[in-house]
């Protein structure tokens, strides 16, 4: 990853339209296609300052922050505090894992066709295994931090949220009611699906990004014990949001973003009830 021109030891991933030099999302600021440095700006507008209405914005229309990973590092928290808090007490994993409908130890019936709704998000960020949340977690780390520096806290935050929930839905759609299952992994191929999207945005070398998505959905169809639901879910999800996150036309910005976030949470609940529906 290119070095901001003006911050050497900022990794960052966008390029000023103008000039075409690397710049953090500290730098970068928004202009009608992409974003331009602040000498580009500058220049163009002939003061020492950029004006008011150039003032940085992300590709997406969000705030640019000075800690462009703050979200990624709560969520990387909490997935590390459930993980740490499975390992004193194992059964956490029986109370908030993924499970359509089944009998638990003592016989009660369990799961998200029960009315225990909460599965679907607390699965999410639940993990049984070292090397699982080890991976999970280094791909959030590596995905998550340019998606949130392009996108904003607020619209990155609806983006994993979102793919999370509607990997957690197509699973619960398509999987057996008594399979159990856990983890980032949909929230993840969101985080994939809308790192497509971006470089595509910004005319970026889609190769790497492709390959390591392609070595990852071969590997979902063939090894088994994997929620290839999860991956799925969280993929179709996190390409429709990102598309709608960094294509939206400015002048229908919000409309366009928070509109299709809405309409993902509306099949997502869909889903949902239709599942629950055949099964109660």
């Amino acid at each position: 990853m290119d070095h901001c021109y003006r911050h050497p030891g900022r990794e960052t991933g966008i390029r000023c339209t103008r000039c075409e030099r690397p710049v953090c999302p500290e730098c970068m600021i928004s202009a009608s296609v992409g974003f331009q440095c602040p000498d580009c700006v500058r220049e163009g507008s002939g003061t020492g300052h950029a004006p008011a209405a150039s003032r940085p914005r992300t590709v997406a229309g969000g705030t640019v922050t000075a800690d462009p990973r703050l979200v990624t590092k709560v969520l990387l928290a909490i997935n590390a505090a459930l993980f740490v808090a499975v390992l004193a007490r194992e059964s956490l994993v029986d109370d908030l894992s993924l499970v359509g409908l089944a009998f638990s130890t003592d016989l009660q019936v369990v799961g998200v066709a029960d009315g225990e709704w909460y599965r679907l998000v607390t699965a999410t960020f639940l993990h049984q295994e070292l090397w699982h949340i080890g991976f999970n977690m280094l791909l959030l780390w590596w995905l998550g931090g340019p998606l949130e520096a392009a996108l904003g806290r607020t619209r990155y935050l609806a983006l994993y949220l979102l793919s999370g929930l509607a990997g957690s839905a197509l699973t619960y759609l398509l999987a057996a009611p008594n399979q159990p299952s856990l983890g980032a992994s949909g929230a993840i191929y969101g985080l994939f699906g809308a790192t497509v999207v971006l470089m595509r945005r910004m005319n970026q070398d889609m190769r790497p990004i492709l390959v390591l998505l392609g070595l990852n959905l071969v590997l979902t169809f063939v090894l088994s014990g994997i929620a290839w639901q999860a991956h799925v879910g969280g993929l179709v999800a996190g390409v429709l949001i990102a598309a709608a996150m960094v294509h939206a036309p400015r002048e229908r910005r919000a409309l366009v973003q928070y509109g299709t976030c809405g309409l993902v949470l509306v099949a997502t609940a869909g889903l949902v009830v239709a599942r629950t529906v055949m099964l109660t």
